[in-house]
C-alpha cells in the first residue's frame, strides 16, 4: 500500500512539473490532484491566459495508462481569441519527451509568429529550426501544418537585426536579451535611432524572408525598405559628422604652424 501511495505521489509531482514547465504555472495543481483522485480513465483541465486584447484558452488532456494507475499529460488544445474576431484559432500541441512547445510559444505561433527551438528528428538527432504555423494548410486532424526553416535555410537573426538602427544592439547584454526573446516568438519593444532621435518601435523575427518585421508605437507595420533607408541615412549622417569633425581638427592643426610662422616673421622684423 505504501509503495502504491509513493508511486501515485511521484506521478502527481511529475505531472505538476510538466504543467509548470509547459508554462501553465502551479495554479492548476489542486485541480490536477482532485481529478487524479477520482480515478477516471481520462480527464481535462481548463486554463485561460490574457495577453492584452487577446485571450488564449487551453484544454489540458490527461489519460491513465492501460497497464497501471499512472496518468500522462498527453496534449493541450490552445484556442486563441482576438478582439474583433468571432472565430478562435485552434491548435493541438502534443506533449512528449521531445519537441514540446510552451503555452507562450503556442500563443506566439497562433499569432502568426515564428519560434526557434532545438528539435529532435525521427532518428534521434538534434537540430535547430525556426517553426511557424501554415494557416493555409491543415492536416486531417484539423491541426495547421508546421513549417520548419532549418539551419541550412540560412536565416541569421543577428544579421537581420543589424540592418536596422536599433539602440539595444550596442550593448552585448541587451542584444543577447533581445535575440533570446525573439527566438521564443515574442514581439519585442526596441529603441530605433532615427536622425539622432530615439523612437520606440517593435520587432519580430521573420525567418521565411530572412528579415525582421518592424512596427511603430501603435503596432502599425513599417515597410522593411523604409526601416533600412532610415538606418542607411542615420549611418551616412553619423559618418558625415565624423568627417566634418576630422576636417575641423585638421584645419585647426594646419592653422597653428602658419600662425607661429607669422609671429616669428613679425619678431624678426622688429
Amino acid at each position: 500500500m505504501l509503495k502504491y501511495y509513493i508511486m501515485i505521489q511521484t506521478n502527481l509531482e511529475f505531472l505538476e512539473n510538466q504543467i509548470k514547465y509547459t508554462g501553465f504555472g502551479e495554479a492548476l495543481n489542486p485541480v490536477l490532484k482532485e481529478q487524479m483522485e477520482k480515478g477516471e480513465k481520462e480527464f481535462m483541465i481548463s486554463h485561460q491566459a490574457d495577453f492584452g486584447k487577446s485571450v488564449l484558452k487551453s484544454e489540458l488532456s490527461f489519460k491513465k495508462s492501460d497497464q497501471s494507475d499512472l496518468y500522462f499529460f498527453n496534449s493541450y488544445k490552445a484556442m486563441l481569441s482576438k478582439e474583433g474576431t468571432s472565430n478562435a484559432l485552434e491548435q493541438i500541441f502534443y506533449i512528449g519527451k521531445d519537441n514540446n512547445f510552451t503555452m507562450k510559444e503556442a500563443f506566439n505561433l497562433l499569432q502568426g509568429r515564428s519560434v526557434n527551438k532545438d528539435l529532435v528528428n525521427k532518428e534521434g538527432q538534434i537540430y535547430n529550426a525556426w517553426t511557424n504555423l501554415n494557416f493555409k494548410d491543415a492536416e486531417s486532424s484539423g491541426n495547421f501544418k508546421m513549417t520548419h526553416y532549418h539551419q541550412n535555410y540560412g536565416y541569421n537573426l543577428e544579421a537581420a537585426l543589424e540592418k536596422h538602427s536599433i539602440k539595444e544592439l550596442q550593448s552585448p547584454e541587451s542584444k543577447e536579451s533581445l535575440m533570446n526573446s525573439l527566438k521564443k516568438g515574442n514581439i519585442q519593444s526596441v529603441t530605433f535611432v532615427v536622425n539622432g532621435e530615439e523612437r520606440k518601435q517593435f520587432v519580430e523575427a521573420n525567418p521565411q524572408f530572412k528579415t525582421i518585421r518592424v512596427y511603430d508605437a501603435s503596432m502599425q507595420r513599417i515597410n522593411d525598405r523604409q526601416s533600412k533607408e532610415e538606418k542607411q541615412k542615420d549611418t551616412q549622417e553619423h559618418t558625415a559628422s565624423k568627417s566634418q569633425k576630422k576636417n575641423a581638427d585638421n584645419d585647426s592643426e594646419d592653422s597653428s604652424p602658419q600662425k607661429e610662422k607669422k609671429q616669428k616673421r613679425k619678431s624678426q622684423s622688429i
